[in-house]
């Protein structure tokens, strides 16, 4: 049953909002794997968000409305991005010139209000993982901007339709080399981005090397299930953004582009438990090198584009 672009965009967006805790599951599989040990099933994500979902919420006296607001705003404001992508591989919900800095900021304004909310608790120890998250996070969005602006250049327009759709795949400029470039790039800003390693662990209890961990310490139940919801689906979104980097305007249609979109989530999850499963997390002044690396590599991309 053939089904029209309209309908493919939005259950493009359906298949992503509701399989994007698949993915740490997945990553959480595959290292369990590669430790061999039995692991948790991939669908854990699920289980302890409806877990979180179900308790109560626990505030501290000295938070106000904003502490209350953030996870709210941290998923609409990621949903609200991923209404900005071509899920489908040919159009995204919206599009309009310049989306690709809407989408750009609709992140940052997800991490600016959970920032907010780390530094509305008045502790210290939040304010310090929030001033880390911020610094890493400042330095991964350069690498962003580069490998957007090298799309952008290649499509001649600024809006992510045009840069990673159907007008994209007919671009003179964007070779395969490039766009293997900029794949790799955006996946390895998307580990920072999301706080995976070897960035970010999001399993330590460390006091010293938690980043976005320590920025969440104070939510519980309901508040911290949206937050935990959201890191996956950024994790989403650039799996998205990379599949379709590598395959613009995937040349099919219907049901087989939401297919190419869910192998993209399986394939990031198995992607991102490799990666955590043969290294360790770097140094904190490791950190600008690796980032400054990943922006190398789609600065390479966009001058292989242009050549």
């Amino acid at each position: 049953m053939s089904i029209t672009p309209s309908v493919t965009a939005a259950l493009g967006l359906t298949l992503l909002a509701v399989g994007a805790p698949l993915i740490p599951g997945i990553a959480t599989r595959t290292k369990a794997i590669f430790a061999g040990r039995r692991g948790a099933p991939v669908w854990q994500a699920y289980a302890d968000l409806w877990k979180l979902a179900r308790r109560g919420m626990v505030y501290s006296t000295a938070t106000t409305w904003i502490f209350r607001l953030a996870p709210v705003v941290v998923v609409a404001a990621t949903l609200a991005a991923a209404t900005l992508l071509p899920l489908d591989g040919h159009g995204a919900i919206i599009a309009f010139a310049g989306d690709a800095i809407a989408f750009v900021y609709l992140l940052a304004l997800a991490r600016f209000v959970l920032v907010l909310a780390a530094l509305d608790t008045g502790s210290s120890f939040e304010g310090m993982g929030a001033s880390r998250d911020v610094t890493f996070a400042t330095l991964a969005e350069i690498g962003l901007f580069i490998a957007l602006a090298a799309l952008a250049i290649g499509a001649h327009a600024l809006s992510l339709t045009d840069m990673l759709g159907d007008a994209a795949a007919q671009s003179v400029t964007r070779t395969q080399p490039a766009s293997v470039l900029l794949a790799v790039s955006v996946f390895a800003l998307a580990l920072a981005e999301c706080s995976r390693l070897p960035v970010d662990d999001p399993a330590t209890h460390l006091e010293l090397t938690m980043v976005h961990e320590v920025m969440v310490l104070d939510h519980s139940g309901p508040d911290l299930a949206m937050i935990l919801y959201a890191s996956a689906l950024k994790l989403a979104l650039f799996a998205a953004v990379i599949l379709t980097i590598l395959l613009p305007g995937t040349r099919t249609t219907g049901w087989l582009s939401l297919g190419l979109l869910f192998g993209a989530f399986v394939a990031t999850g198995v992607a991102v438990g490799v990666v955590e499963s043969v290294m360790a997390r770097l140094r904190l002044p490791r950190v600008p090198l690796y980032l400054a690396g990943a922006s190398a590599l789609a600065l390479f991309g966009l001058i292989l584009g242009l050549s």
